[in-house]
């Protein structure tokens, strides 16, 4: 995603109506009401000197405008994301000027590259002190510019309400994404007459590219003479809330549908036409297929290259047809035939009216031939494992038995692509996981962030040992709020993600990867936090349900397998369609793949 690269003159935003009549207040109670204005109910953050007059004037407005203390400046970005990520509305996080704001940067970069729209307040010293080295001075603006749609520094109060509504516009609309807003001491203590005007346009900004109608024509041409569809959809769909329209979409075609990882949820995984999970650790067949398909039709996806690949290896032989808003996007790794530019939620629907019914069972057969050679040498003895070790993928496996419908949160590793490949979704904003950046740390703080945001719903954080000893203070917000959050610690005693690379592609050599762990129990018990810990099969569906079931946040640590690798894989540099089932596997699956060569396509249509 390219930033916005949008000047700092403010004349170039159009606006709405006041939303309030004018009047003298400081520029932090100007900020305050800046966020009520924009609908915001809760921020996140950790408070410092540079931004104290803002936690003074937020005493003000404690009854509507709530202030979620985390313990670490990452933890606020990250829960502000969790809390954008469940309900699509723009998360908020405050800190102040120095390390606070440095602190902030990992958690902007994960946003950036997940598309999460966030609104990032820092405080700044005094504007006559900048550029003297003055105490917790950095630019922030120039360290954060690389990873945010837009930032700027407000120097004077009366910028203050005009800087918010423009950052508020900029991070929703479009592809959304982080925006920074860097906030001087005195601009705080300043006082301005107040009038809060939002923001609906800015110049030379065009968030929802008008499709063409010779696009949408081309594209329908090509998935109607399709004879071998294949769908990738990711978090676009998501994004732009067109669940209804991609479920339609693709119920026309008869296509194969396949997910990236932050696609996941967007359809549910019972789908007749769901096919799996693309990517290294993804399902044999979309991936394998990919390279026989004739048609690739990509909505609201990057081909990341965790999806592709070796591009100079993927989908040679098909027609590429990208579904995508952001125009930076297209053409960057895959050449797309025909690009629909535009917010698929209307880009979906206009070309449906073009689009034939047809049925792809035949090729649907195909997948579902290479699922079952995965079903039979990987899934299966995950989820039945010959050993006395309990393995990753039981555990959401029993979770998808006893509770289907909870959000799901997972930080980054071995236990992230075990939970997406296994996890059965049944609502959308049902996963949410760090994506492009993949961030450790990630997954305490996010779920922080989602069970504020959807207080009746069960959050479920899954999270490794490793990553969880990087932000696990934030198991004092939710014992200071009582937040149900259910955390699942799958312990390996490794990082186990880069264990399993050292394995394979360095000579076993486990340099720096064996954890020597706390006891998670009595870190749980000094929180005040129920907890338990098991090791034998048979206890982990009874601990699972008394996780459940219990009203207040539970810690559930369970020791698994050791040294257990993800299958499949794609080896770096391999193409999609020589996924590695693992050693023994391998030689079974391509005599099996060989038998199904033979398998004639044809369409049926209705």
């Amino acid at each position: 995603m390219k930033s916005v690269g949008l000047s700092a003159d403010h004349t170039a935003v159009d606006v709405a109506q006041p939303v309030s009549n004018s009047q003298q207040v400081t520029g932090s109670e100007a900020i305050i009401m800046s966020l009520l204005a924009e609908g915001v109910r809760r921020v996140f953050g950790y408070p410092g000197g540079a931004i104290m007059p803002t936690y003074d004037a937020m005493m003000d407005h404690e009854d509507r405008l709530q202030h979620v203390l985390m313990r670490h400046e990452q933890g606020a970005v990250h829960a502000a994301q969790g809390h954008a990520r469940a309900t699509g509305e723009v998360g908020v996080c405050i800190a102040t000027s120095g390390p606070g704001a440095t602190n902030l940067i990992t958690g902007i970069a994960d946003a950036y590259l997940d598309s999460t729209p966030l609104v990032c307040i820092t405080g700044q010293v005094f504007a006559h002190l900048l550029g003297s080295d003055a105490f917790q001075e950095i630019d922030i603006l120039d360290i954060s510019m690389p990873v945010t749609k837009w930032n700027y520094k407000v120097t004077e109060a009366g910028e203050i309400p005009t800087a918010l509504a423009k950052a508020f516009y900029l991070a929703r609309s479009g592809r959304p994404g982080p925006v920074l807003i860097d906030i001087t001491k005195n601009a705080q203590v300043d006082t301005l007459d107040f009038v809060y005007q939002s923001c609906d346009q800015v110049s030379s900004y065009e968030p929802n590219p008008t499709p063409s109608q010779q696009a949408l024509l081309q594209a329908a041409s090509l998935i109607n003479a399709a004879k071998r569809p294949l769908v990738l959809f990711g978090q676009g769909v998501i994004l732009g809330r067109a669940e209804a329209e991609f479920k339609a979409f693709a119920e026309r075609i008869g296509a194969p549908l396949a997910a990236t990882v932050l696609g996941l949820s967007a359809l549910p995984t019972d789908h007749p036409q769901y096919v799996g999970m693309l990517g290294m650790h993804g399902n044999y067949a979309p991936n394998t297929l990919t390279n026989e398909c004739d048609v690739l039709i990509a909505i609201g996806m990057r081909f990341d290259d965790r999806v592709t690949s070796n591009l100079a290896h993927y989908a040679k032989q098909a027609q590429v047809v990208h579904f995508e808003i952001d125009p930076s996007e297209i053409n960057k790794n895959v050449r797309a035939d025909v690009a629909v530019l535009g917010d698929v939620k209307q880009t979906l629907a206009a070309v449906m009216k073009r689009l034939d019914h047809r049925r792809h069972d035949r090729w649907l057969q195909r997948f579902a031939a290479l699922h079952r050679t995965e079903q039979r040498l990987i899934i299966d003895a995950d989820l039945q494992p010959a050993t006395a070790a309990i393995n990753m993928a039981e555990v959401i496996q029993c979770l998808n038995q006893q509770d289907p419908d909870a959000i799901i949160v997972t930080d980054v590793g071995q236990h992230q692509m075990v939970a997406c490949r296994y996890r059965q979704f049944t609502h959308s904003r049902g996963l949410i996981t760090s994506g492009g950046l993949g961030t450790m740390g990630f997954c305490l703080p996010a779920a922080i962030g989602a069970q504020f945001a959807c207080p009746e719903q069960t959050v479920v954080g899954i999270v490794g040992d490793g990553g969880v000893q990087m932000t696990i203070q934030e198991l004092g917000v939710m014992m200071q709020h009582q937040l149900p959050v259910k955390v699942i610690i799958l312990n390996n005693q490794f990082l186990g993600m880069v264990r399993q690379w050292q394995e394979l592609y360095f000579d076993r050599r486990y340099a720096a990867t064996e954890l020597h762990n706390p006891d998670f129990g009595i870190l749980a018990d000094g929180y005040g936090i129920a907890n338990q810990c098991v090791s034998e099969r048979q206890a982990l569906p009874g601990a699972i349900q008394t996780m459940l079931q219990h009203p207040g946040a539970y810690v559930l640590e369970v020791r698994v397998a050791q040294q257990d690798n993800v299958f499949p894989i794609i080896t770096p540099g391999a193409s999609v369609a020589d996924m590695c089932l693992g050693v023994e596997a391998a030689v079974e699956a391509d005599a099996e793949q060989s038998t199904n060569e033979g398998v004639k396509d044809h369409d049926h249509n209705p």
